[in-house]
């Protein structure tokens, strides 16, 4: 099954997404997109990695997350990908369109023919006011199409709200 888990920050949409993993009793590997530049996010990592069981897979992967998936994804296994703004934003940052465009279109491409299940969180962007920077403007904009081509291919959709799963789409959690 293919899950989609939004929310803002501090939302509680990664929480979710791994007790959504852990509740599937399917061994589970985490694909973490985030590269940790500084001290901050360094310690987001740490937090994260805390809270993630032991015997949990962890892949890296800051940009070839198709490939990834593709590799890892398998039947009576779950991937959880945490996330997709995080990778959006690695995309952008290689100033490159053309590796940004074919990247988004091989997971787009990919999603659907994906065995095993599949969790892919992501942050909401564009339920605040517009930003005033190029750059800005540009990333809530391919945030919003990214989560809306992803949100059409998925079983499951859930917004997360103060720690508040909301159903959008699919079954119950």
């Amino acid at each position: 099954m293919l899950n989609l888990i939004l929310g803002g920050a501090r939302s509680g949409k990664s929480r979710l997404a791994e007790q959504l993993a852990t509740n599937s009793g399917l061994p589970v590997t985490y694909i973490a997109t985030s590269q940790p530049l500084d001290g901050e996010m360094s310690e987001r990592v740490l937090l994260h990695r805390q809270r993630r069981p032991a015997e949990w897979g962890l892949i890296e992967e800051p940009v070839a997350l198709a490939s990834v998936l593709r590799a890892h994804a398998r039947e009576g296994h779950c991937l959880l990908v945490d996330c997709l703004t995080l990778w959006l934003t690695n995309l952008l940052m290689l100033e490159n369109d053309q590796r940004l465009a074919e990247e988004r279109d091989a997971l787009l491409e990919c999603l659907e023919q994906l065995p095993g299940m599949v969790i892919l969180v992501s942050n909401e962007t564009g339920l605040g006011v517009v930003p005033m920077g190029e750059l800005t403007r540009r990333y809530v904009d391919l945030a919003g199409w990214l989560h809306q081509a992803v949100a059409q291919r998925c079983q499951r959709v859930v917004l997360t709200v103060a720690g508040l799963p909301l159903m959008l789409k699919g079954p119950a959690l």
